[in-house]
């Protein structure tokens, strides 16, 4: 089962990267097919084989010998990695299915955000519509939040960021603000506040990296779509372990 998912999730790796490519233009994901970006040659099939390809071609387009970036089986690599992580906390349940699908849209989100410094809405949106399956799949087997948790979520986490980019004078982007909101949904009131607290402890580290290693200047903004996904990501798969550990080590 183990290598069924890490191949399962190289080739939704491969589509990722057309997403993150793609959505930012406002292009299709669909159409055309898969083609190089410098000379728009379609893609064989051979080519489309994820990792493979890209060290079979060396890293060139096959027609123009130009460089392909070596993030594209990064990517690949990494989306089988992350099912890895899910199916061995999740089991294959439709648990996984979520929790994998969320992994997904926060990956894409990720890499548009570093380097576009935009959230889509679209992808907001989904996010949000496989929160409210979580919530009814949860309100089901009797395993998930209640909806007061689900709205005190939303409110909770849209609405300190809300305060945040109010106060900041646009410290926080638009596209966090929702992104927060549609999470909230995911986690409640409980889980959306540890998604805030991993997210700026995260943040936190890479910026003062950031610094010490002179990547960024004190003024320079660092996008932080990033770092909530990541927070999402660890709430998502250990935040219960998370959360006991907490308590059990500083609540008495």
């Amino acid at each position: 089962m183990q290598i069924f998912i890490f191949i399962t999730g190289l080739f939704i790796g491969s589509f990722l990267n057309v997403c993150i490519y793609r959505i930012p233009r406002e292009e299709s994901i669909v159409f055309p097919g898969s083609h190089c970006p410098s000379c728009g040659t379609p893609l064989k099939m051979l080519e489309l084989v994820p990792v493979f390809s890209w060290v079979w071609l060396r890293g060139k387009c096959r027609t123009c010998d130009v460089s392909i970036s070596p993030r594209y089986p990064f990517i690949e690599l990494l989306t089988a990695l992350l099912f890895l992580l899910v199916y061995y906390e999740t089991g294959f349940t439709f648990h996984f299915i979520l929790i994998s699908s969320l992994s997904a849209m926060l990956l894409v989100m990720t890499m548009i955000d570093l380097d576009h410094q935009i959230i889509p809405d679209g992808l907001t949106i989904l996010i949000a519509v496989t929160g409210m399956i979580h919530f009814i799949h949860g309100t089901f087997d009797q395993s998930g939040i209640s909806l007061m948790d689900a709205l005190l979520g939303v409110l909770i986490g849209g609405g300190f960021f809300l305060f945040i980019a109010v106060v900041s004078k646009g410290g926080m982007g638009g596209g966090d603000i929702k992104l927060m909101a549609a999470l909230g949904l995911w986690f409640g009131w409980r889980g959306i506040l540890l998604v805030m607290f991993l997210s700026f402890i995260i943040g936190g580290i890479f910026a003062v990296g950031f610094l010490v290693l002179k990547q960024k200047g004190r003024k320079e903004m660092v996008p932080f779509g990033p770092f909530i996904a990541a927070g999402a990501f660890l709430t998502a798969l250990y935040g219960q372990e998370i959360l006991y550990w907490y308590f059990s080590r500083f609540i008495r």
